[in-house]
């Protein structure tokens, strides 16, 4: 009786041994691609959101947005763009398509879109242009 309850617990002690080292090995392999690729959640994280959105519009295709998440929208109340934007909400910046999406992830949600006036330089003109030499 007491060296079946040995080998059961000895048992039970190697297969806990090897999911530690299984589960070891999978993080130091997660930690050693990450260290080749830091952006790599990032892009991750992009594609997944970018996913979620374009089941609820249109995106502008053949362009990455920039991402970025309200963190304080009390800041932002005053810009009629962010009215109804939530802490965590998203903003996916397309600078190409000049389009900003607010997007709320907790209620899988397009809250506002509005186009984007991103300063452009104009063309310098005669005057200004430097003389060639």
């Amino acid at each position: 009786m007491i060296n079946l309850k040995r080998s059961a617990v000895l048992g039970i002690l190697v297969i806990l041994l090897l999911v530690a080292i299984g589960a070891a090995s999978y993080f130091y392999l997660q930690l050693a691609e990450l260290r080749k690729n830091p952006q790599k959640i990032a892009q991750q994280e992009v594609q997944e959101l970018v996913s979620k959105v374009s089941k609820l519009i249109v995106l502008p295709e053949g362009e990455t947005p920039t991402i970025a998440t309200v963190s304080d929208p009390e800041k932002l109340k005053e810009q009629p763009f962010f009215a109804n934007a939530k802490k965590g909400d998203k903003v996916l910046i397309y600078t190409n398509a000049k389009k900003a999406i607010l997007y709320d992830p907790v209620n899988n949600k397009i809250v506002e879109v509005a186009p984007v006036n991103i300063g452009e330089t104009a063309a310098p003109s005669p005057e200004t242009a430097a003389p060639e030499e």
